[in-house]
């Protein structure tokens, strides 16, 4: 299927089966999913711990997930995914239906905080951490995995990753 096969040809929207679905859950000092960075298009409201967001194709997004018990915290992780089109391949990933190409998975809050204040350095560079390159990512992935600091995303950088983008399109 082709990207604009996804498309509702009279309005250029994307149809709802199109879109990823990332379940939010808060329960206060127990269970907390929460979104560093990311632009849904919807939200369905389920309960008052739980709500959906919706995200279109192509869409990057952060999803922070973080568990504790009686004896303190069990789980933290850190994602950051790329939304696929229909028909693309993809990876499942817990909460995200149907799942999307992960670019970065990180666990521990230590290696977390790392990912968060690479995110913090894009931010400081003007770039809005959605539009920044997903190899950007993948290198944090990979060198936060490693123990080392990833390099930082300038703004020369991002304007090299955006000319790349359009030559390639």
């Amino acid at each position: 299927m082709t990207r604009h096969a996804c498309r509702d040809e009279r309005d250029g929207r994307h149809s709802a089966d199109s879109h990823t679905h990332i379940e939010l859950i808060w329960i206060e000092g127990r269970l907390e999913h929460w979104l560093r960075f990311g632009l849904p298009v919807g939200e369905r409201i389920v309960s008052r711990r739980t709500r959906v967001l919706h995200f279109p194709p192509d869409a990057l997004f952060a999803l922070i997930r973080w568990a504790a018990n009686d004896h303190g915290t069990v789980k933290s992780r850190i994602d950051i995914v790329r939304t696929i089109w229909p028909g693309e391949a993809y990876t499942t990933l817990p909460f995200v239906r149907p799942g999307g190409e992960i670019l970065l998975s990180i666990e521990g809050w230590p290696r977390v905080e790392k990912v968060l204040g690479a995110i913090d350095m894009v931010e400081a560079a003007g770039v809005d951490p959605t539009r920044a390159a997903p190899d950007h990512w993948r290198h944090v992935h990979s060198r936060v995995a490693a123990g080392m600091d990833p390099r930082s995303y300038t703004a020369a950088r991002h304007h090299a990753f955006e000319l790349r983008r359009d030559i390639e399109q």
